[in-house]
C-alpha cells in the first residue's frame, strides 16, 4: 500500500512539471522569410565613365518638305501626272486643272482690253486736235477741258483692262500644278476629277532631294553631351544599321517632357522612309555618371527598375530612369544614389520584401573588367 502512493505522488509531481512549461511562440514572418533567403550577388551604383551608349529613339521625317496645294478653287482636276514614291524634277507638271472655261474668260478678257485701248486711241486723237486751241475762242474752254479728260480716262481705263486681262492669264498659268523643287513624293491625295477647294487636303507631299532624317528625343540631361557632327549608328525598325551623323542639336527642351530634339542626317536608300521609327546609337560620348550593369536593371509592365538591398538584406523596388548604355553598364539618370546596392543578375527572381543573402561579385564581372 506505501508503495502504491510512492507511485501515485511521483506522477502527480510529474504531472504538475509538464503544466508549468509554456509553449514555444510561432515563428514571426520576417524570421521565416529570413530562412528562405536566396544568395544573390548585390552591385553598387558607381559613377563610371560609359563609352557609345547615349540611346535616343524618334520618328524619321524629310529634312525639309512642301505640301502642295493648288492656288485656284472650283476648277476639275483633268490629268494626275505622278504617284507616290516617285521622283519628280524642280517645275515638273504634277497634275492640271480643267482650263476650258477659264480659257474662254482669257479670250474675251484681251479681246475687251484690245476694244479698250482702241477707244483710249481715239479719244488721245481728239484731245490732240484741241492742244493748241487754248484761248483762241476757235471752241470753249470747257470742251478743250473735256476731250483731254476723256483722253486721260480712256486711257487710264484700257490700262485697267489689260492688268484684268494679266490677271486672268496668272490664273490660267495657275491651272498647272507643278513640283517647287527636286524631291521624292511621299504624299499624294488627289484623283481625277477632284474639285479645287479652299483649304483642301494637300494634294502632294514632297521632300525636298529625298532626304530623310531621324528627329531623336534625347533627355535634357544628355544634350549637352552631343555636339553636330557626332557620328551615329541608327537601327531601323528592322534591324538594318544606318551611319549617319548630328546635324543639329535643339537649343530648346520640352517643358513637359524635358526632352531635347536632335536631328541626325541619314543618306538617301529607300528603305529610310518618312514616317518610319528608328532608334539612335551616339558614339563618342563618354562622361563620368550613375551606372549599374545592364542586368541589373529589370524591365516590366511599370517600367525599368532595379531591387535595392536594404540595412536588413530586405529588398525593395526602384524605378529607374536609364540613359546611355556602354561596356556592359546603362546610365542611371533617376533611381539610388551613388553607393546603394542593388541585386545583379537574380533581379528577375525576387519580389520587393524578399530577404537575400548578398555577396560580392566575381572578377569575371563586368565591373571588373570595364575600363
Amino acid at each position: 500500500m506505501h508503495r502504491i502512493s510512492l507511485i501515485a505522488l511521483t506522477g502527480l509531481a510529474i504531472a504538475l512539471s509538464a503544466c508549468g512549461k509554456k509553449p514555444a511562440p510561432p515563428p514571426s514572418p520576417d524570421s521565416a522569410a529570413k530562412a528562405h533567403a536566396k544568395t544573390v550577388t548585390v552591385v553598387p551604383v558607381e559613377l563610371r565613365a560609359i563609352e557609345g551608349g547615349l540611346i535616343a529613339s524618334g520618328q524619321l521625317a524629310p529634312r525639309e518638305d512642301t505640301a502642295i496645294i493648288p492656288d485656284v478653287t472650283g476648277y476639275r482636276v483633268a490629268k494626275v501626272l505622278v504617284d507616290e514614291g516617285q521622283w519628280v524634277g524642280a517645275g515638273q507638271v504634277l497634275a492640271t486643272l480643267d482650263d476650258s472655261l477659264l480659257h474662254a474668260q482669257v479670250e474675251q478678257q484681251v479681246a475687251l482690253a484690245a476694244q479698250q485701248r482702241v477707244l483710249a486711241d481715239r479719244a488721245d486723237a481728239e484731245a490732240t486736235r484741241v492742244k493748241d486751241l487754248d484761248g483762241q475762242g476757235v471752241l470753249s474752254q470747257e470742251l478743250i477741258d473735256g476731250r483731254r479728260f476723256a483722253a486721260r480716262t480712256a486711257r487710264a481705263a484700257a490700262v485697267a483692262q489689260e492688268a484684268a486681262a494679266a490677271a486672268i492669264r496668272a490664273r490660267e498659268a495657275h491651272m498647272t500644278v507643278r513640283a517647287p523643287y527636286a524631291g521624292l513624293v511621299i504624299e499624294r491625295n488627289v484623283r481625277q476629277g477632284d474639285l479645287s477647294g479652299a483649304g483642301s487636303t494637300a494634294w502632294f507631299r514632297i521632300a525636298k532631294d529625298g532626304e530623310v532624317e531621324l528627329a531623336a528625343d534625347v533627355a535634357e540631361i544628355s544634350l549637352g553631351k552631343l555636339r553636330p557632327g557626332l557620328a551615329v549608328q541608327v537601327t531601323l525598325a528592322d534591324g538594318t544599321q544606318v551611319s549617319g551623323t548630328v546635324r543639329i542639336v535643339s537649343p530648346r527642351v520640352d517643358t513637359a517632357t524635358k526632352l531635347g530634339r536632335v536631328r541626325v542626317t541619314l543618306p538617301v536608300r529607300p528603305d529610310v522612309r518618312s514616317g518610319g521609327f528608328a532608334r539612335a546609337s551616339f558614339s563618342g560620348v563618354a562622361h563620368p555618371t550613375a551606372a549599374v550593369p545592364e542586368t541589373a536593371v529589370r524591365y516590366d509592365a511599370e517600367g525599368a527598375s532595379v531591387l535595392v538591398a536594404g540595412a536588413d538584406n530586405k529588398v525593395a523596388r526602384v524605378p529607374v530612369t536609364t540613359g546611355m548604355h556602354g561596356n556592359g553598364y546603362v546610365e542611371l539618370l533617376t533611381g539610388p544614389a551613388v553607393g546603394a546596392n542593388v541585386v545583379d543578375k537574380a533581379a528577375a527572381q525576387l519580389t520587393p520584401g524578399d530577404y537575400i543573402h548578398p555577396i560580392a561579385p566575381s572578377a569575371a564581372t563586368p565591373a571588373a573588367s570595364a575600363k
